[in-house]
């Protein structure tokens, strides 16, 4: 027979095992095994903005992280807050998640070049982020979420009720370029093709020599209408 002590210990440690739920592990902003060994790299850690900038400023200030999360301020204008990597890329792919708050635009863009004009979407192309089903007023089909901004538009492309994260992949193989929204392709095309120029002829960017000219720039995230969230943000240079 049990001493009653040792009993007791055991009776409570069976009802303590039994009744706290484990800790849930947080999976965001870390690499599996696998992901290191195919040559994937986190451009954001979850804690710091390492590896970022202003474009053509310094470091990054109105931005802030919280959980895991990086949060542009929520109160950007046409350009001034968005932010770059450090780092320049030619052929890659690039994953991330994102949500977007109500009624609120943003943009990731790719080939950014600082030295081309003063606002970041003068050199790079743009992957459209915005609130598709809250957004108050008609857009160009080139203008919802997917879309390389007013040049292609996003075919299939759903995007996630806004307290869900949405899942981007964006390809970039010489002049190949395609988008991807939660798991669908919805956009590709080939940079400087006789396509894509009549495109950029017929977009706002016409007048822009220097857009979307260049091979290789850097990752950048736009601080523009509204409040945007980033997670998971990670490169694989092809």
């Amino acid at each position: 027979m049990l001493q009653k002590p040792l009993f007791l210990l055991i009776i409570c440690a069976l009802f303590f095992s039994c009744n706290t739920k484990p800790k849930k592990q947080n999976n965001n902003n870390i690499l599996s095994e696998s992901e290191i060994a195919e040559g994937w790299q986190l451009l954001f850690d979850g804690k710091t903005t390492n590896g970022w900038k202003i474009f053509k400023g310094g470091e990054v200030d109105a931005w802030t992280i919280k959980d895991g999360i990086l949060y542009n301020s929520g109160v950007g204008s046409d350009h001034g807050g968005d932010i770059i990597t450090t780092a320049q890329f030619e052929n890659f792919e690039l994953s991330l998640e994102w949500r977007i708050d109500t009624a609120s635009n943003s943009g990731i863009f790719y080939l950014v070049q600082e030295g081309a004009g003063d606002a970041i979407y003068q050199s790079g192309s743009e992957y459209q982020l915005l609130d598709d089903k809250g957004w108050p007023t008609k857009l160009a089909p080139a203008q919802y979420s997917g879309a390389n901004y007013d040049m292609h538009a996003p075919k299939g492309a759903v995007v996630k009720p806004l307290d869900k994260w949405n899942k981007t992949l964006i390809v970039k193989k010489d002049s190949l370029v395609e988008h991807w929204l939660n798991e669908v392709k919805v956009v590709e095309y080939k940079l400087w093709d006789k396509d894509w120029l009549e495109t950029k002829n017929n977009s706002k960017w016409k007048d822009e020599p220097e857009y979307g000219i260049f091979p290789k720039g850097h990752i950048g995230l736009q601080d523009h209408g509204g409040l945007t969230m980033f997670r998971n943000i990670k490169i694989r240079p092809l």
